[in-house]
């Protein structure tokens, strides 16, 4: 059984000629935000194995335990993403976020707990709230087996590095589909000026969503003249027997970064905006999906600090700079422009894939798709 675990001849969606608004950052991806740093753990091995981790670190390695402002927004909850009750309660985001298949949560959890402890002793050890988040990816992989280890965690983390992020069949997208093609991990950032300031909003995604039928792409309904999906039953948990998926079933996963100095809520805001960059590239969200977004800031490094208190008889105090909150619009624009054209660039970078049980997924026809956006947009 072959695949093509290459990316040659696959471009990003701005390389195919797909166009897209909005100014993009150095990279084009969530790294373009500074300090924000991507690794992954790409797991393909025989014929079953087909999956991985991501590590997303908003500080970088050296930056673990330096809180951040986040929000996190729940579009449609058929899915998993750890520490966000503590993430509503504090404001605050402190840890790596790591985004696996949805029966590694288990072991990917763990994996942060043992590195956190044997990498940054200055945090609490004995109180740690992971960020584990997931999607589906048992239609090219033995979801059921062990493949994902502890240790693949803080390999991923240690592999974290800025600049720019592969895309596609990747991480913990490598065995993800989107829209009834291979999907996967894809990310872009926009600039966005404020005042004399410059700042950069950043989107990476885990894209395991969508029915063909709805894929648009800069606007252009192109899933509908496309060929139809093949089907492939999947298996029903201790039945022996298998059924169809619904199309659309999966999930996503957005997380979202900017420098620019915000607030819990206003963290909260930007990853409600990610439900609008999906829907751009044509989704109506399935019941079977789940659609969970993630956003933080990197600004105020000293503020939404939750350590334990050293001497009692102090009472320091802590400030925040936030941008305005009828300033926001701009924002608001870079999220739903960098998460639609980071779904794009996951679509446009996967190759390919045939795995468990012979289950095959093309990648999206490049030249047939910007053939079809090309006679549309003229």
């Amino acid at each position: 059984m072959s695949d093509d675990h290459t990316n040659e001849g696959r471009k990003r969606a701005r390389e195919a000629g797909i166009p897209l608004t909005g100014e993009p950052g150095r990279w084009n991806a969530i790294t373009d935000v500074p300090g924000v740093e991507v690794g992954y753990v790409t797991l393909v091995v025989g014929d079953d194995v087909r999956t991985g981790v991501t590590a997303l670190l908003p500080r970088g390695r050296d930056g673990v335990g330096t809180p951040c402002a986040a929000g996190w927004h729940s579009f449609n909850g058929n899915g998993e993403m750890t520490g966000t009750a503590w993430i509503e309660e504090s404001g605050s985001l402190a840890v790596p976020v790591l985004i696996t298949n949805t029966y590694a949560v288990g072991p990917v959890h763990r994996g942060v707990v043992e590195w956190v402890r044997a990498n940054c002793r200055g945090m609490a050890p004995e109180w740690l709230l992971p960020v584990v988040t997931e999607t589906w990816d048992g239609h090219l992989n033995d979801i059921h087996g062990t493949a994902v280890r502890e240790h693949h965690a803080g390999a991923a983390i240690e592999a974290a590095a800025s600049g720019p992020v592969e895309e596609g069949c990747v991480g913990g997208g490598t065995g993800m589909r989107c829209y009834g093609f291979k999907g996967g991990s894809g990310t872009a950032s926009r600039v966005v000026r404020y005042g004399a300031d410059r700042y950069t909003v950043g989107a990476f995604v885990q894209a395991n969503f969508g029915a063909r039928r709805e894929l648009v792409v800069a606007g252009v309904p192109v899933g509908r003249e496309l060929p139809g999906p093949v089907t492939a039953p999947e298996p029903v948990p201790g039945t022996g027997e298998e059924r169809p998926v619904p199309p659309g079933a999966g999930s996503v996963i957005v997380v979202v970064a900017t420098d620019a100095p915000l607030l819990p809520g206003q963290c909260k805001a930007l990853a409600r905006r990610a439900t609008l960059g999906l829907g751009r590239t044509g989704t109506t969200g399935s019941h079977f999906s789940g659609d969970l977004f993630l956003a933080f800031s990197t600004a105020n490094p000293t503020a939404l600090t939750s350590t334990f208190p050293e001497d009692d008889s102090s009472a320091p105090y802590e400030s925040m700079r936030f941008v305005p909150w009828g300033r926001m619009d701009p924002f608001y624009g870079a999220v739903v422009e960098s998460v639609e054209e980071a779904v794009l660039n996951a679509l446009t970078g996967a190759h390919s894939m045939t795995g468990r049980a012979g289950h095959h997924v093309p990648a999206l026809p490049l030249d047939e798709v910007t053939g079809l956006v090309a006679d549309r947009t003229r």
